[in-house]
């Protein structure tokens, strides 16, 4: 097969070869971990043997997405491997002329849809070949040849859009049966494409599927097949599991997709795998972070997490007493955008746009030499940056003209030149809000300095391979740039919870990602976060004297950036030392006994927000008007 299959056709397989490993981390827990429990249980018991055969070979499976088959495949084979083992006790000790009549389980249990035509044709034919393997698995293990040919059965596998097909229209009932026709299962791995990627036919998709949910436009595309999937099992004892990219179950994505499928449809998470890295075997051995998500429309007797020390490395189970969307053993609350900080801390500040084309902005050597030829206007040039800038030490600096003397812009040539130059991109910006800036061409667009004698500077986007974000303390001489946040007037308190691990564990299960990095907001990240409740002066005058250490252990390797104190191979055992003292003066904030896990911490964390936030996001009923 492999062989009549030219270069393109072999690459187009490959792509849609995922991991076996992986593939078995979704298929285990949604229905052979239980299958092998009924089998384990049975023993000897030949009823109850036949009885789990004929159970088996009756199940429907289907992946609405199935690229190449390769869930399906793998699917197939396990169940076929189980039954081999179920055979091979009811035959235990008896003469038998012929095994073909105790093979029960076939290609036509499973169905797939797929978009494009060579992968759904190669899924086809590599059921056949997988039934083939497993028929030569039962010849060995029986020493009789075993075969199914002529080809009799195959699998179901179609060729459209799986958003735009009802998947009920595959099946086609065996004789014997009047009632209770579905998928027993519902598996696979629907595409990973973002919001922002999508096609103009996948972004009418959403909107059709969404169509009564606020705020859709911002979902990734493989959110339709769980909506779609929890459509088809109410009501029903059908049990999916699908591999996602990550971002569903974190940021903005998790209320608009999870409120509706809680509220609306009932699901229940059963098991989950948090974030991990996923890698195909194709040649480019593209890598996603991923997330597993199993569901149902009824309870069941347990549910399973299962958490990543490391996201490339083996995941370890922990039972759960409930799966929240955030993939939290917890309640099911939303974390939803907030104007204003919880326990009346302080306000966080976006950093300023200069909307200049360059104009406003300059290196340090383009700085000095400025400076040197016109000392009259060195008061208006600043320090600036924002999340590079910090973390690197790399600090660029711009004009700042809030509220200088037009005289001295006009007399000045570099000023009035650069000036100028802001005025005209401006005006012959495309965009509406560019274009009304014009006006003020000595200013940034967008004018968001914070106040005060200094602020803390946060990152919005960092390295997912730091155990903290580097945040630090600032003058507020320095211009913060919009790919940071600013807190004014923050304290040695601020700083130290906010680079904790209580904070970090906050902002891993609750911040958007890009790809695996960090991407901070302030309205879903800051301002929801659940500060300590009632910590006492002791408790503070603690974690500000553990957060001056860390700044101290800093200091002390002056020559060095945030960028390589807290890169996880170069951190010095230093500011580790004092990061671990931080961390414990801030955990006594929140309670008395330590935190054994990140775990632990987030599951405390989300019963604190739910405390905070009880009754602030329910909306007023309208009173009716009297006729």
């Amino acid at each position: 097969f492999q062989s009549v299959m030219d270069e393109k056709a072999r690459r187009n397989l490959g792509a849609h070869y995922t991991s076996e490993k992986n593939i078995l981390k979704l298929i285990k827990p949604l229905f052979l971990d239980d299958l092998q429990t009924e089998l384990d249980t049975a023993k000897t018991d030949k009823k109850k043997l036949q009885k789990l055969h004929d159970k088996i070979s009756k199940l429907r499976f289907l992946d609405p997405a199935c690229g190449c088959g390769n869930f399906l495949i793998i699917a197939y084979r396990e169940l076929r491997t189980l039954e081999l083992d179920i055979v091979k006790v009811l035959l235990k000790g008896q003469q038998v002329t012929s095994i073909n009549d105790y093979f029960l389980v076939d290609v036509d249990q499973f169905y797939g849809i797929e978009y494009e035509e060579f992968p759904s044709q190669i899924a086809q034919v590599a059921m056949w070949l997988m039934d083939h393997q497993m028929n030569e698995a039962a010849s060995l293990e029986f020493g009789e040849y075993y075969k199914r040919i002529p080809l009799k059965k195959s699998a179901t596998i179609v060729c459209g859009n799986a958003l735009r097909i009802d998947w009920q229209s595959l099946i086609v009932p065996y004789p014997w049966e009047k009632e209770n026709i579905r998928y027993d299962y519902i598996l696979g791995n629907p595409p990973f494409i973002g919001s922002r990627l999508m096609s103009e036919l996948q972004r009418d998709d959403i909107k059709r599927i969404f169509f009564d949910v606020d705020n859709n436009g911002i979902l990734d595309y493989v959110a339709a097949w769980y909506s779609i999937a929890a459509d088809y099992i109410q009501n029903l004892k059908t049990k999916v599991g699908f591999v996602s990219t990550n971002s569903i179950c974190q940021g903005e994505q998790v209320e608009v997709l999870w409120g509706k499928l809680f509220n609306s449809k009932k699901i229940v998470i059963q098991f989950a795998h948090k974030t991990f890295k996923w890698n195909n075997e194709a040649r480019g051995n593209a890598a996603v972070y991923c997330v597993i998500v199993g569901f149902t429309c009824f309870e069941t007797h347990s549910k399973i997490l299962y958490d990543y020390d490391d996201i490339a490395g083996e995941p370890h189970a922990t039972s759960a007493k409930n799966i929240n969307a955030y993939l939290v053993d917890g309640k099911n609350v939303f974390i939803k955008k907030n104007t204003t900080p919880l326990n009346n801390m302080p306000n966080l500040i976006r950093g300023s746009i200069p909307y200049d084309d360059g104009n406003l902005l300059m290196n340090k050597e383009e700085a000095d030499q400025l400076i040197q030829e016109n000392p009259e206007i060195g008061i208006y040039v600043k320090k600036y940056g924002g999340a590079y800038e910090l973390i690197n030490n790399e600090w660029r600096y711009c004009i700042w003209l809030l509220n200088a003397n037009p005289t001295i812009i006009k007399k000045n040539t570099f000023l009035f030149n650069r000036v100028e130059k802001v005025r005209i991109f401006r005006e012959n910006s495309k965009g509406q809000s560019v274009k009304s800036k014009a006006s003020t061409p000595s200013l940034f667009g967008d004018l968001r300095q914070p106040t005060g004698e200094n602020y803390l500077l946060i990152p919005r986007h960092s390295s997912e391979r730091r155990r903290y974000i580097p945040i630090g303390f600032i003058s507020n001489q320095t211009i913060l740039a919009d790919s940071a946040y600013g807190l004014p007037n923050a304290t040695l308190y601020h700083f130290g919870v906010m680079t904790s691990d209580m904070h970090m564990a906050w902002v891993k299960y609750t911040c958007g990602r890009i790809k695996s990095d960090f991407r901070y907001s302030k309205d879903i990240v800051y301002n929801n976060f659940p500060w300590a409740e009632n910590p006492t002066e002791k408790q503070k005058e603690a974690v500000e004297k553990a957060a001056q250490a860390v700044l101290d252990a800093r200091a002390s390797f002056p020559n060095s950036s945030l960028a390589d104190l807290y890169d996880p191979n170069t951190m010095p055992p230093a500011l580790v030392k004092a990061h671990q003292q931080l961390d414990k003066a801030v955990d006594l904030c929140y309670r008395s006994q330590p935190f054994t896990s990140e775990a632990k911490r987030i599951e405390f964390l989300f019963e604190l927000y739910d405390k905070y936030t009880a009754g602030m996001f329910v909306k007023e009923k309208k009173k009716s008007k009297k006729k």
